[in-house]
């Protein structure tokens, strides 16, 4: 099982040797009390001048909100009866049942920005009663038997990086909850070469994996932002994407089969190399984020790590050049592996915090322009040496054409150094008295223009206050021939009396606006809670009706994370 990080009731946790506010024990304190741990204040994670751009774009007065300290953390009894512990001890062990208030803070909730303020303000309502370790596909199977039996609802953790409510465990009927923690699975379990295929237990994390890879001369390649702490299983539950993912593919790509334990048995899915027996129930399992069960093993496809790595930055003098110029290499099949289009706000955002030769040169080519404010786009090739170049040479012909300036590989590099970095800053955001949070979605090429003004429009709309308007920054990635993805940051002052009806207005208000433009519901994020109301207006009412009958055949009383996915 991974080592566990100190208890953060923040953002990403410490696992990385990143800067969290996180809470750690008192070095032997006679209480044994948690107490926060000292995290980076504004200043030192926003140059003055972006500071004072905050300040004066969203009428934001830096000021101190802190969290509430883990000791003054509300949470209930666990309600889990001490026969039905006592059930789950004789199935997997003492050691693996925790009712304890540390591990059961530890499951609360995902780093969804309305996760982060419930636990900010002290509220630990979203936690499990309990939470366990089951250590096979035979264990978790029998384990959901059993809570199937005990009326007991089961939430899978893998990362706990879900920010669309994935792991709230919501459940209308109000039932005792366990959080299944996927820790002790965590192994290689096969590894065919000669195929190209590594099958993994749910709960092994990307580094870990590519660090095995590695020895082996292979790559997986997926690397999201939470890669440090996210699972192979909450991939696939939620169909992620990586950075990469124009070159290599979203993870569902990158899955030949997978293990689905439910209520009622388990399921072998996925029939590698490639099988017509009927529509392809692996389909299913992928992006079912844990409503039907949970995923206890993985088989991937990996490949070769790359001889050649080269990154570059390029520079676009208006947003829709840069979408032009990325449709024009769609079309003629030469996007690279990754591919990201700041808008101009986001491109400004980058150069108010950016520094050294790189910002210089993103700098020097957003003044040689003389008009408009310039879209930075990065690229990157990954593969061997003779491909990477033939690649990079032809698509570089191309988006010269588009009337884009080559900035070099240092802008490139700095940006692939610095990818992991943009979530250790949000807690010191948020102590700063800001609202920060990201919502994302596809579209064709066609309608991607109009669903990025539709975004843009409804969150300035619903977060304008006092004649300031919230930053509202964009970048495109994840491309397709047919489209790409849109991922949009958002940064407010926010309002200290009612901060959670702040998002969840803006939130609603964004989602309608960017459905009703032709966009997705999520491209990457997945449903969970907040986005299950909407899934209707995307796969139909007898699309929800489909996955309602799975699901009573599967779980039949519903105890499989009831709070996601469906709607009520």
């Amino acid at each position: 099982m991974p080592e566990q990080p100190e208890l953060t009731i923040q953002g990403w946790g410490p696992a990385a040797g990143a800067r969290d506010a996180t809470v750690h024990r008192g070095e032997d304190g006679a209480d044994g009390t948690l107490e926060p741990a000292a995290f980076p204040d504004v200043a030192e994670v926003l140059p003055k001048a972006a500071r004072r751009h905050l300040s004066r774009e969203l009428g934001w007065t830096p000021r101190r909100t802190p969290p509430a300290p883990v000791s003054r953390i509300r949470l209930a009894p666990s309600r889990l009866a001490e026969e039905g512990r006592l059930r789950l001890v004789e199935l997997l062990g003492e050691e693996h049942v925790r009712t304890d208030r540390e591990e059961r803070l530890r499951h609360a909730g995902g780093k969804s920005y309305l996760d982060l303020l419930r636990r900010r303000e002290g509220d630990a309502s979203d936690a499990p009663d309990a939470v366990v370790r089951p250590g096979s596909t035979e264990e978790t199977a029998a384990l959901l038997a059993l809570c199937s039996e005990m009326g007991v609802v089961v939430v899978p953790f893998g990362g706990g990086t879900s920010v669309v409510g994935g792991l709230s465990g919501t459940d209308a009927d109000d039932r005792p909850s366990i959080s299944v923690d996927l820790g002790r699975m965590a192994s290689v379990h096969a590894l065919d070469v000669a195929s190209s295929l590594v099958t993994v237990g749910p709960g092994m994390r990307g580094p870990a994996l590519e660090e095995y890879l590695a020895r082996h001369g292979l790559t997986l390649g997926h690397l999201p932002q939470s890669w440090e702490f996210a699972t192979m299983g909450g991939y696939a539950a939620t169909r992620s994407a990586g950075q990469a993912s124009t070159g290599v593919g979203r993870f569902d790509d990158l899955v030949a089969g997978l293990t689905l334990a439910t209520p009622s048995g388990v399921l072998e899915l996925g029939s590698p190399p490639a099988s017509a027996a009927g529509p392809d129930l692996l389909g299913l399992a992928l992006g079912s984020e844990g409503a039907l069960g949970v995923i206890t093993e993985v088989t991937l496809r990996v490949r070769p790590r790359p001889r050649e790595q080269q990154y570059a930055g390029w520079s676009f003098r208006t947003w829709a050049a840069g979408l032009a110029g990325l449709q024009r290499l769609a079309r003629h099949d030469l996007l690279p592996d990754v591919v990201r289009l700041s808008d101009p706000d986001e491109t400004r955002a980058n150069l108010l915090n950016a520094s050294g030769t790189g910002a210089s040169l993103l700098r020097s080519s957003l003044r040689l322009r003389r008009r408009g404010e310039g879209c930075l786009l990065v690229v990157g090739w990954e593969g061997l040496p003779t491909t990477v170049r033939a690649r990079r040479r032809a698509a570089a012909s191309m988006l010269r054409e588009a009337g884009a300036v080559r900035l070099g590989r240092r802008v490139g590099e700095s940006w692939r150094r610095h990818r992991f970095a943009a979530p250790y800053t949000r807690d010191s955001l948020l102590d700063a008295g800001l609202l920060v949070e990201t919502l994302e979605t596809a579209a064709t090429w066609t309608a991607l223009p109009t669903v990025y003004d539709a975004v843009r429009g409804a969150l300035r709309e619903s977060l304008g206050r006092r004649g300031k308007q919230p930053l509202v920054m964009g970048h495109v990635s994840h491309g397709y021939p047919t489209g790409a993805s849109l991922y949009v940051t958002v940064l407010a002052d926010r309002d200290d009396a009612l901060p959670i009806q702040q998002w969840l207005t803006a939130k609603r208000a964004a989602t309608d606006a960017l459905l009703a433009a032709g966009g997705t519901l999520t491209h990457h994020h997945a449903v969970g809670a907040d986005h299950r109301p909407w899934l209707e207006r995307e796969v139909g009412p007898l699309g929800v009706d489909v996955l309602r009958a799975v699901k009573q055949r599967l779980d039949p009383r519903g105890i499989c994370n009831p709070g996601v996915l469906l709607p009520d």
